[in-house]
């Protein structure tokens, strides 16, 4: 959630609340898409969508998802693509580098 607020220029982000979220986003739990939302919220999908061929979002519904091209989604809901995420590699060391006592 940190580096949710700092690329959308926030000094805080949270989710909303449960009991709230249809009001504001049109949404029930389960359903909410970045997709004909109420209104146009500010939308940030992490840059390693970029690549992909094709998502998977919601679409609308409770267990109902739709397949579509970032890029096009991008352009329909206004999104910016930006780093949202960081991938941590760690590997065991190698028994060949365990020097022996």
């Amino acid at each position: 959630m940190k580096q949710a607020a700092r690329v959308s220029g926030n000094k805080s982000v949270e989710l909303i609340h449960v009991k709230d979220l249809l009001g504001i986003t049109g949404y029930l739990r389960g359903g909410c898409s970045p997709v004909g939302m109420k209104k146009l919220f500010p939308t940030y999908f992490d840059e390693t969508m970029q690549a992909q061929e094709a998502v998977y979002v919601s679409a609308g519904l409770r267990g109902m998802q739709m397949h579509v091209n970032p890029q096009d989604l991008q352009s329909v809901v206004n999104a910016e693509f930006v780093p949202l995420t960081i991938c941590l590699l760690y590997t065991s060391p190698s028994p060949r580098d365990r020097t022996r006592s």
